[in-house]
């Protein structure tokens, strides 16, 4: 073949990808069509440290503030001095298959010391919770007349919330976004006539705050309670207002701007929490606040915008997702709450889930920035003084899930602050691994926070987890395998090395199998009925433990071989995990067992499936390697049903979209579409959906749902785990003609390969591959189709059956199939 037609044809995909940010906004806005009654309808806003939740009303509008490190408690040491004491003879019950009498002594020793989570509700405890910083309100005068041509979008692609409406012959319009480049919160305030912005301004906190005005700036400082009586973390925020067009004036703690036409607000705010070294305070918070915002007042709005939208398209637009059926040009008069109705109903909406997996980039890029905490259980964004649970890290899948899309819709440097958190655990968890189970590993259990917290929660039931530090160090290794190279390998292998120790420390042999099993422990939040009739939790080698230990040595010893480091130990982690529990297939039901023995489930529906974390995250399950396995997996996910809380279907479309089936995969997303109440009540079985601003309901919101539908989708467009990190296209593609062609830019596969390629007809027609290391790469080959480099010769490549082909690539080469 010439070369031409080669390199016409790269340019023609390049010039279609580019168009297709011009096709209209229905996959990059969320309209509403009126002020926001409730947070959850709110545009959120953030920079990874700053988070505003724009209401939009011009009678007295609120917007939330949030700082990511906005927590109360402190550090304490909540591990019992006496459980390790008590490590044997627990063990010995579970051999003896005493688990009641097991599970009685594992709640009276295997606990937290203090109060734990203080029950989810820790905000004046030790553990503390993540809250709210403030409110800002602006108090519209002259409001008697009624609103006009009201319109509010978030612009997902510039990452602003823009309102507008016309009152009394004039129409206003406000613009906000936090930027990243100058720390702060920026609102720009227009009216179309002279000295027509009217209006007070207040920073507003109900409690441990005090709130002052001078010239043309407010402040508020306060004192969060560190638990035990203990003062904790300073915070501070702070607003200025600049116009040249009106006049400021500082009046009862607030700000009054008038006869303004515009008007910008800078807010900036900071705590002296200095994560990571949580046991020193940092600066004083009001000054760094100062500082950001002096530095921000001196730019002009122009180039404060410019810069911030800069920054976020330095991220967002490197991945792009398109489905190109033309769609319903009434789409794009509908609000987004309009959108989610009409499709739950059943209408067509060809870029409803592009727009829900934009949405999830803009919130994982919003929230979670290299140097900061990592997005907690709300992300970035609250409007309580205590969160559900605390607002916390839960690490049994709720943490893990807000990482899943990461490295796959490359944003690779936003793993970093669950990297950064992993690392800071080890001290800790080392302290908590000697303390309950006499290891020289560490360990981490279901929860922890910035403080970071490792031991068992306060009721054993839930909160022995074992897992959850085993569990982090499976992102260490993603990031790993996505972005191979020494370096990384050398930073991470510690961490590896010592939750391994940890883990092996902790086995013992099953009696009746002489597998190798981990006790105590529990299958997350989940229940189980023995022949004798006792419900209980506490077992010994529940399934997933087994799994995530199967993945955490085999990683381990891989990373060992790779670095020439440790043989021996490497050596003895493989004689381990070949006597491992297997995955072990229910007589009873014919899916995944969940335990160690066979016992009857006492909710079928749970919302937990643990036990096919095999399947995915980790890809121990395999419809082509494992098919007994995957098929039973199939059984599993059928019998549980595709209700659930929002994360838990987010977690189900992943599971359906690893065994190919995308039709089931969809049926799950629209699921997760279903519209929720503003204001839903905590749930734990039912009214799970999507809120009016696309936030995830648990119910309440929790974003780890967001962020899970975002990886499956991704999952329905493109894989590449297993042994070789095959890249397969569309491997669970829905049957729907709205899925039927498409575009993907920018995605990531594993060994270090960018991919995009586009289909139609449910067929790939081109495939791009870059590969950003010298490594082999494995691709499952359309039919008919071949690979040529960039100058258009045809790749030798090596055929490794079942359609799948191998070749050699080089750091920087590009690749074409066509």
């Amino acid at each position: 073949m010439s070369r031409l037609p080669v390199k016409k044809h790269i340019l023609l995909t390049i010039l279609l990808l580019k168009s297709l940010t011009l096709l209209g906004q229905s996959d990059q806005e969320i309209k509403f069509r009126a002020p926001a009654l409730h947070f959850t309808q709110s545009a959120p806003l953030g920079n990874g440290r700053i988070g505003a939740m724009v209401f939009g009303n011009p009678n007295k509008e609120r917007i939330v503030l949030n700082e990511i490190s906005m927590w109360s408690g402190g550090i304490e040491n909540p591990n019992r001095k006496d459980a390790a004491s008590h490590l044997k003879t627990l063990q010995q019950l579970l051999q003896e298959g005493k688990n009641k009498e097991a599970q009685a002594l594992l709640q009276q020793y295997f606990t937290s010391s203090g109060k734990g989570s203080g029950r989810g509700n820790g905000a004046l405890d030790k553990y503390g919770c993540y809250q709210i910083l403030s409110d800002l309100f602006i108090t519209w005068k002259d409001t008697a007349a009624a609103v006009t041509a009201y319109k509010r979008t978030l612009q997902l692609n510039e990452a602003r919330a823009v309102t507008e409406w016309k009152r009394a012959g004039v129409s206003y319009k406000q613009e906000v976004f936090v930027s990243m480049p100058q720390q702060a919160v920026v609102i720009r305030l227009t009216a179309d006539k002279p000295k027509a912005l009217n209006f007070d301004l207040e920073l507003y906190r109900k409690e441990n705050a005090v709130s002052k005005s001078a010239g043309n700036t407010i402040t508020i400082e306060g004192q969060l309670p560190g638990g035990d009586g203990d003062k904790g973390i300073r915070f501070a925020a702070a607003a200025k207002a600049i116009t040249s067009t009106g006049k400021v004036s500082a009046e009862n703690n607030s700000l009054t701007v008038n006869g303004a036409t515009e008007c910008l607000i800078l807010i900036s705010a900071a705590t002296d929490m200095n994560w990571p070294n949580v046991a020193v305070r940092g600066a004083n918070p009001l000054a760094v606040a100062m500082k950001y915002l002096d530095n921000a007042g001196k730019m002009a709005f122009s180039k404060l915008k410019a810069k911030h939208i800069a920054d976020f398209q330095l991220y967002y637009n490197r991945c792009k997702f398109q489905l190109t059926q033309k769609e319903d040009s009434a789409i794009a008069a509908c609000s987004t709450e309009e959108r989610l109705t009409n499709f739950y109903k059943g209408k067509p909406d060809v870029t409803l889930p592009v727009l829900y997996f934009n949405f999830g980039r803009y919130l994982l890029i919003s929230s979670s920035r290299p140097g900061n905490l990592p997005a907690n259980l709300q992300g970035l964004w609250a409007v309580e003084y205590q969160t559900p649970w605390n607002g916390d890290y839960h690490l049994n899948i709720n943490l893990q899930m807000n990482y899943w899309p990461a490295e796959q819709t490359n944003l690779a440097e936003l793993h970093q602050p669950l990297i950064a958190l992993t690392e800071q655990l080890v001290k800790p968890g080392e302290q908590t691994a000697k303390a309950y189970y006499n290891s020289t590993g560490w360990t981490a259990h279901m929860m922890t926070n910035p403080w970071k917290f490792t031991a068992p929660g306060e009721h054993a039931s839930w909160g022995s987890t074992l897992s959850g530090g085993a569990w982090l160090c499976a992102h260490l290794w993603q990031h790993y395998q996505y972005n191979p190279n020494k370096k990384t390998l050398m930073e991470i292998y510690p961490v590896l090395k010592d939750a391994a120790r940890f883990y092996t420390d902790i086995l013992i042999e099953d009696p009746q199998t002489g597998w190798l099993v981990t006790a105590p422990s529990n299958s997350p939040e989940n229940s189980y009925k023995t022949d004798e009739g006792f419900v209980g939790q506490t077992t010994m080698g529940p399934t997933m433990d087994m799994q995530i230990g199967r993945e955490l040595l085999g990683n381990t010893i891989a990373a060992a071989r790779l670095l020439k480091l440790d043989q021996s130990f490497a050596d003895s982690l493989e004689r381990l995990v070949s006597r491992f529990a297997p995955n072990q297939i229910s007589k009873k039901t014919g899916g995944i067992q969940e335990w160690i023995r066979d016992y009857d489930e006492t909710e079928i529906t749970h919302r937990h499936v643990s036990h096919l974390y095999g399947l995915y995250p980790f890809d121990e399950i395999t419809v082509t390697g494992t098919p007994e396995l995957a098929a039973a997996a199939k059984k599993t996910l059928l019998r549980r049903g595709d209700e659930g809380t929002g994360w838990s279907r987010a977690w189900k479309v992943n599971f359906w979209a690893r065994l190919g089936d995308g039709d089931h995969a969809w049926k799950v997303f629209r699921e997760l579409l279903k519209p929720a109440v503003a204001g839903s009540k905590i749930s734990m079985t039912a009214g799970a959906g999507t809120y009016a601003n696309l936030f995830c309901a648990h119910p309440p919101f929790q974003i780890d749902g967001n962020f899970g539908g975002t990886a499956g989708i991704a999952e329905m467009l493109l894989q590449s785990h297993g042994q070789y990190a095959i890249i397969r296209f569309l491997p669970a593609i829905p049957a729907q003609k709205e899925w039927s062609s498409g575009v993907v830019k920018g995605m990531r596969a594993r060994l270090g390969f960018e991919v995009g390629f586009e289909w139609k007809d449910n067929r790939i027609t081109t495939a791009d591959i870059l590969s950003t290391r010298n490594e082999k790469c494995y691709v499952q080959l359309p039919e008919g189709k071949a690979v040529y480099d960039s100058e258009g010769r045809k790749v030798e490549v090596t055929d490794q059956g079942k359609g799948v082909v191998s070749f050699m690539t080089g750091k920087g080469k590009r690749f074409l199939i066509r």
